[in-house]
C-alpha cells in the first residue's frame, strides 16, 4: 500500500535526552518516513543518525507479539491474572517490600506513573527504581543538595547565548549531536569558546579551545582547585552568595583538595581558569563521565559551587546544564521512578508529603522509607529477599554492573516478569512471563527531554499482534489485584490530567515542579499539545530557575556543599594495571536492541572494541585489529584492539553496546564492578581496574549469511547487514574439518559449496549456495584477515570463486566501512575524493559528498582522514580500515 498520501505525525524521538521533534508517516505497510520537525525547539529539523534511522528499526521480525508464561504462548487474560496472583501471593506472605519494579527511561511519563502509583501507593512499598539510576541518579542528588529539589536551571537557549561552553564527561559530540551542533553554530555566529574536561580524547574535542585530559575521577579536585581561584581573584558574587550559604565552608574544604591529582599541567589549569573566570557567559554541560562514579554527586556539587559562587546561574547563557541520556529519564525523575523519591519532586522521608500523596491518591499505604536502589535491588534478588521482579523495558542482564552475578540472580527468582517488545534481551530469555508491550510509534503519551521540555508521543503504527501499552498493561494488574477505581484508566489523557494535578500538592508545598495548567486538558487538547517547558502552573508558564535566587529550601538558599576530592573505590594494582572507562559509540543506543535493527547504523562499527595506548600496545605485543582479553575482578572479555593516542597510557576505552545476543564475550557490563556513590547509589562505571592481554587464537574468520550465526566459540560478534549478517569469529580450539563445521554452523548441510585456500596452514574459505544464490561465505585464517569486508558483507551476486578471493571485482564500487551514517557514504568514497584533490576540507566533502552535512557527528572523522591520508593513501588502507573491524 502506498502510504505517500497518509498525513504526517508529530511524535518525538525515542533516543537520547535532547528530545528531538519528529515529523512520522506510515508507509502503508508498517513501515515509516522520517524527518526532523523544523518546528520543535529541541531541535528545529535536525536529527542525528539514529534519529534519522529510526525508520529502518520498525517491523515484525523481532516482536513478541502474543503474552508467554513458563515457555508457552498464553492469552493476555491468563497472563495477567498470575502476575497478579503472584505478585498479590508474595505481598502476602512476604509483606510489601519483597516484591520489585525495576523500570525505565523508555517509558512514556504516564506509564512511569501508572507505575510508581501501583508500587508506592497501593502495593505500599518503595522497591521501584529505574535505570536511570546507572545514568542520572547523581545529578538527582547534587541539584537536591544545593537546590532543595531536582532542578534542571536552564534551556538550550543557553546553549546559543554561552561564550563558554564546558563539556564535563560529556561526548556532546556523539552521544547528543543535536546539541553539539547548536553549541557549534554558536561558535560561527559568537565566537563561543570550547572546553572538553574528559580524561580521553573524543570526537567533541575537534572543535574545541582546550582540553583537559585529567585523571579520572579526578572532577572534584578540578573544580575544588577552580573555586579556590574564584575566590583569590575576587570574581564571587556578593550580592548573588547572599541567597546561598556553606561557601566559606566549601572554600575550606576546597583549600585544602591537591590539585595535582587531576595529573594537569599548570599551564592548562591557569588557560581552564582564565577562561572560566573571565567568561561571564558560561554553560558546564555535564553528563555520564561525572555521573558515573563513586563520588558522582560530589562531582555535581563542586560544578555547581562554582555557578553559585559567582552568580552565574539561570540567566541567558550561563548555568549547569546536566544532559541526560534516555528519552524520558526527566520524566521518570518528576514522576517519582527513583527508589528514594515521590512522584512531583516530593519527598518520600518527609510525613507530610507522604500524606498529601496518600490522601490525594485514596491509597492504603505510603512507604515511609527509600526502596532498594537498582544495585542494591539485584543483590536483594539474589539473596532471596525480593521473590517477584517486574522489569519493564530495560536490559539489567545486559547493562547493570556485575552483569553475569545479575543474569544469575534474575533467573534464580521465585517469580521473574519482563515486558518488552522482543524475546531476544539477555533479560527477556530469563523471565517467567513475558508480557508484549507497544513499541515507539505505536503508543501515545508524553515525554520530558533535558531542559524540561515537555513533548508529545503520538501512535503512527498499529501494535503487532496482541502487543499492549505499558500504561494499559499496569493498570489492568492493579485492578486485578484488588484496586479497580485506582486504576480505572481509560487512556493516557486520563492518566495526564490526573498526575498534572497531583503536581499543585507539589506547588502547595514549594516545590519546583507545577504543570498544574494541565489539569483540566481534555482528549482534544491532549492530542494537540505543543511542546512546552514547565513549570506550567494555573498563572502561567517558567523558563529559567535561580536567576534572582529562590531555590527550594527551607530558607530559600542554595546551598553551597563542601566536597572532598575522593580517588576511585578501585584503583589499578600489579594484577589490574590499566583503567577502564566506557561509553557509547556514534550510531548505537543501549544494547541495540533498536539501532542493532538498523544495517546502516551497524556498519559504522561492528564489533565490541578496546581502544589501547600505542605505547600499551606495544608493550602487550598487541598489533591493530588483534583479538585481546580484558579482565577485571568480576569477569572476562573478549574485544578487538583499536590502538589509538586518543586514550592515555594505562588506559582503555570499551563501549557498553554489546550483548548475549550480539556479542556474547563482548559485554563490558560484566567487567564493571558494582561499586557505587554512597549518597546516589549509582555505579562507578567509568575506572574499573582490568588487565589486557593478546588473545592465543589457532583460528580468526568472518563469515556472511542469510540468516544470523550463533556458534558456541570463545568470541563471535554479529551485526545485521542489507542482505542478512556478518560476523567475526575466533577461538581457542583448533577444527579439523572446516566445510563439515561451515555447513553445520550455517545449517546448510546440503548446500552446493566452492572452497579455497590452505587447510593444511589454517587458511580455508568457504561459498554455500543453494539454487545459485548465494546463501553463507566462511573465510578462516591464522591472523585476522585483511578483506573488503563491507563489499563482502552486501553478498554481491558474483561468482563464489570471484567472492571467495575476498575482494572486489576492478568494475565493482567498494565504499568500504560507513562514516556518515546519516547518508550512508563509505571511507573509501571519501578517501577517493580527497586522493584526488576533490574535497580538501570538510565542509568540501559535505559539498560534494553530503557526509557531515546532517547530524555533524562524523565531521571529527572527516578532519583526520584529511589529515592522515595523502593523494595516493586510497592505495594503501590499513587491516583495520580495510576490514572495517571496529
Amino acid at each position: 500500500m502506498d502510504g505517500s498520501n497518509l498525513p504526517e505525525v508529530r511524535s518525538t524521538c525515542a533516543y537520547c535526552g535532547v528530545g528531538c521533534g519528529v515529523l512520522l508517516r506510515p508507509d502503508g505497510a508498517g513501515g515509516l518516513t522520517v524527518r526532523g520537525d523544523p518546528d520543535h525547539p529541541a531541535n528545529f529539523g535536525r536529527l542525528c543518525s539514529k534519529g534519522t534511522a529510526l525508520g529502518e528499526t520498525v517491523g515484525l521480525g523481532h516482536r513478541l507479539l502474543t503474552p508467554r508464561a513458563f515457555g508457552r504462548n498464553v492469552g493476555w487474560d491468563n497472563a495477567l491474572q498470575l502476575v497478579a496472583d503472584r505478585f498479590r501471593e508474595t505481598i502476602a506472605a512476604h509483606g510489601p517490600d519483597s516484591v520489585a519494579f525495576y523500570v525505565s527511561g523508555q517509558l512514556l511519563t504516564e506509564d512511569y506513573y501508572v507505575a510508581n502509583k501501583l508500587m508506592k501507593g497501593f502495593i505500599g512499598s518503595a522497591n521501584i527504581d529505574t535505570n536511570s539510576r546507572l545514568c542520572m541518579a547523581s545529578t538527582v542528588a547534587g541539584h537536591k543538595r544545593a537546590f532543595g529539589t531536582d532542578t534542571v536551571p536552564g534551556t538550550y537557549e543557553d546553549l546559543d547565548q554561552a561564550d563558554l561552553v564546558v563539556l564535563v564527561g560529556s561526548n556532546l559530540a556523539w552521544c547528543h549531536p543535536v546539541l553539539y551542533q547548536r553549541v557549534l553554530a554558536a561558535r560561527q555566529a559568537r565566537g563561543t569558546r570550547i572546553v572538553v574536561i574528559d580524561p580521553r580524547r573524543t570526537a567533541s574535542c575537534d572543535q574545541a579551545d582546550l582540553h583537559l585530559a585529567l585523571n579520572p575521577g579526578s572532577d572534584v579536585a578540578l573544580f575544588n582547585g577552580l573555586l579556590t581561584e574564584i575566590h583569590r581573584r575576587g570574581a564571587v558574587d556578593p550580592d548573588f552568595v547572599r541567597l546561598t550559604s556553606g561557601l566559606e565552608a566549601a572554600l575550606e574544604t576546597a583549600g585544602n583538595d591537591q590539585i595535582s591529582e587531576t595529573g594537569l599541567p599548570a599551564e592548562k589549569l591557569a588557560a581552564f581558569f582564565d577562561l572560566w573566570i573571565n567568561t561571564p557567559r558560561v554553560v558546564t554541560v555535564f553528563s555520564q563521565g561525572v555521573n558515573q562514579s563513586s563520588s558522582g554527586t560530589d562531582k555535581v556539587n563542586a560544578i555547581l559551587n562554582s555557578h553559585l559562587a559567582t552568580g552565574r546561574i539561570g540567566r541567558p547563557g550561563m548555568g549547569p546544564f546536566s544532559v541526560t541520556g534516555q528519552p524520558n529519564a526527566m520524566g521518570g525523575r518528576e514522576v517519582g521512578g527513583l527508589a528514594n523519591t515521590l512522584a512531583c519532586h516530593l519527598d518520600i522521608e518527609n510525613a507530610d508529603h507522604r500524606a498529601a500523596v496518600q490522601a490525594y491518591w485514596q491509597a492504603p499505604a505510603i512507604p515511609q522509607s527509600p526502596g532498594l536502589k537498582a544495585v542494591d535491588m539485584f543483590r536483594a534478588v539474589e539473596d532471596g529477599q525480593i521473590k517477584a521482579l517486574w522489569i519493564i523495558h530495560t536490559n539489567p542482564a545486559a547493562t547493570m554492573p556485575e552483569a553475569d552475578r545479575v543474569s544469575r540472580a534474575i533467573a534464580a527468582c521465585s517469580f521473574t516478569v519482563v515486558s518488552d517488545l522482543t524475546l531476544n534481551t539477555d533479560t527477556a530469555r530469563l523471565a517467567d512471563v513475558v508480557l508484549p508491550a507497544a513499541g515507539w510509534a505505536e503508543k501515545n503519551g508524553t515525554v520530558t527531554n533535558s531542559d524540561r521540555t515537555i513533548s508529545r508521543q503520538r501512535a503512527v503504527l498499529q501494535s503487532p499482534g496482541q502487543a499492549r501499552p505499558d500504561w494499559d498493561i499496569l493498570a489492568e494488574v492493579g485492578r486485578r489485584m484488588g484496586w479497580k477505581t485506582a486504576f480505572d484508566y481509560a487512556s493516557p489523557a486520563e492518566i495526564f490530567r490526573e498526575y498534572a494535578a497531583m503536581s499543585q500538592i507539589a506547588a502547595q508545598f514549594g516545590k519546583d515542579f507545577d504543570i498544574s495548567g494541565f489539569s483540566e486538558i481534555d482528549e482534544a487538547g491532549y492530542a494537540e499539545l505543543e511542546p512546552t517547558r514547565w513549570p506550567l502552573g494555573r498563572k502561567g508558564a517558567g523558563g529559567r530557575f535561580f536567576g534572582g535566587g529562590h531555590f527550594f529550601h527551607s530558607d530559600r538558599k542554595a546551598r553551597i556543599v563542601p566536597v572532598a576530592h575522593r580517588r576511585p573505590a578501585a584503583l589499578p594494582g600489579p594484577k589490574y594495571p590499566f583503567v577502564m572507562n566506557t561509553g557509547r559509540t556514534r550510531d548505537q543506543w543501549h544494547t541495540m536492541t533498536r539501532t542493532g535493527l538498523s544495517a546502516r547504523l551497524s556498519a559504522h562499527l561492528a564489533e565490541p572494541f578496546v581502544d589501547i595506548h600505542p605505547q600499551d600496545a606495544a608493550r602487550e605485543g598487541i598489533s591493530s585489529a588483534d583479538l585481546v582479553e580484558v579482565t577485571s575482578p568480576t569477569g572476562r572479555g573478549i574485544f578487538r584492539a583499536r590502538i589509538t593516542q586518543d586514550v592515555r597510557i594505562g588506559h582503555v576505552f570499551a563501549p557498553i553496546h554489546w550483548t548475549a545476543e550480539t556479542a556474547p564475550s563482548g559485554r563490558v557490563d560484566m567487567l564493571v564492578p558494582g561499586t557505587t556513590d554512597p549518597i546516589s547509589g549509582q555505579p562507578e562505571s567509568k575506572a574499573t581496574p582490568v588487565s589486557i592481554s593478546l588473545m592465543q587464537a589457532p583460528w580468526y574468520a568472518f563469515a556472511v549469511s542469510r540468516n544470523p550465526l550463533t556458534p558456541s566459540v570463545a568470541y563471535r560478534a554479529t551485526v545485521r547487514t542489507d542482505n542478512g549478517y556478518r560476523t567475526e569469529l575466533a577461538d581457542h580450539a583448533r577444527i579439523k574439518n572446516w566445510e563439515q563445521t561451515a555447513r553445520e554452523w550455517f545449517a546448510l548441510t546440503d548446500a552446493d559449496a566452492v572452497t579455497a585456500g590452505d587447510p593444511a596452514r589454517g587458511s580455508f574459505r568457504i561459498a554455500l549456495s543453494q539454487n545459485g544464490c548465494l546463501q553463507a561465505a566462511l573465510f578462516v585464517s591464522p591472523r585476522p584477515l585483511p578483506l573488503m569486508r563491507d563489499y563482502l558483507a552486501s553478498m554481491p551476486d558474483i561468482p563464489p570463486a570471484q567472492f571467495l578471493t575476498g575482494r572486489a571485482p576492478a568494475d565493482a564500487k567498494d565504499t568500504g566501512p560507513i562514516i556518515c551514517a546519516c547518508f550512508g557514504v563509505g571511507l573509501k568514497t571519501i578517501v577517493d575524493a580527497i586522493s584526488c584533490g576533490k574535497a580538501i576540507s570538510v565542509d568540501a566533502i559535505g559539498a560534494a559528498l553530503s557526509a557531515g552535512t546532517n547530524c555533524g557527528s562524523c565531521r571529527p572523522e572527516l578532519g583526520a582522514l584529511i589529515d592522515r591520508y595523502s593523494p595516493d593513501a586510497a592505495d594503501n588502507l590499513s587491516l583495520q580500515l580495510q576490514g572495517g573491524v571496529a
